[in-house]
């Protein structure tokens, strides 16, 4: 068993170097020296795990890995894996919790756990959520591409709270979303109702999923939404890490 951990601690190495990488800079990153590693390289491309250059001596992950990769990629549901962490959210705070993805008109509610309050709302499962007055879109204006994020915002200019807001204060919303890491936005969906939305970043080309909470406006105060906002930004970066998300990143 050690020597299958100090064999994913040299994969683990190879995958932070985000590249091919020298014996040395393996060594250096996994804690071992040189010798050891090397072994283990060894030992690691003859089941096509390692592959090592033959013109630049650098080793990169081989065709086996890219092979387990991939499948453990198809395999993935991420809509699945993520529901899962839905229930115990809601016990924890209390208050409902609901998951969105990227639709082809904006975000779309693909869950909904209901808490312990109840809500005046008529949002359910399928609806597409509106991109400036409700936290979900704000997450989403904020962590897309402009030529995903742009089409929609024009399919909704006719709403008197996106006439209110220029071009500016749009670019400032989405840099606050991104700089706290999170969304808050109450009475802008239904009157009386308060959410607080965070994104759940995914692997490779896929798009991101958001998850939110779902409160009475009268339970909204600064210290509940800061409290709330914790405890939802913990769930969704142990669903990031559950999908195999490693560094955030954030489109403009």
């Amino acid at each position: 068993m050690q020597s299958v951990e100090i064999a994913m601690t040299v994969l683990q190495a190879l995958e932070r170097k985000a590249g091919p990488a020298s014996l040395t800079q393996l060594a250096a990153m996994s804690g071992m020296q040189p010798s050891k590693i090397h072994r283990y390289l060894v030992s690691l491309g003859r089941i096509g795990f390692v592959s090592q250059s033959p013109s630049s001596a650098l080793y990169d992950f081989g065709p086996s890995m890219r092979r387990l990769g991939t499948e453990a990629l198809r395999r993935m549901d991420e809509v699945g894996l993520a529901s899962e962490y839905l229930p115990g959210l809601r016990d924890r705070t209390g208050h409902a919790v609901n998951l969105a993805v990227w639709g082809d008109h904006g975000p779309v509610v693909v869950r909904w756990n209901y808490g312990s309050y109840a809500l005046p709302i008529t949002v359910r499962v399928g609806a597409t959520m509106p991109m400036l007055t409700s936290s979900i879109g704000r997450v989403y204006l904020a962590h897309l591409p402009t030529v995903l994020t742009e089409p929609v915002l024009r399919e909704q200019a006719d709403t008197a709270a996106q006439a209110d807001l220029s071009d500016a204060e749009i670019e400032a919303l989405k840099e606050e979303v991104r700089m706290q890491g999170f969304a808050v936005t109450s009475g802008g969906v239904v009157p009386g109702v308060s959410s607080v939305a965070a994104p759940v970043f995914t692997t490779g080309d896929s798009l991101p999923l958001v998850v939110a909470l779902v409160l009475p406006a009268r339970h909204a105060t600064e210290a509940a939404i800061a409290q709330l906002a914790r405890e939802l930004c913990d769930t969704t970066a142990a669903v990031s890490a559950g999908i195999g998300h490693t560094s955030a990143t954030t489109a403009s």
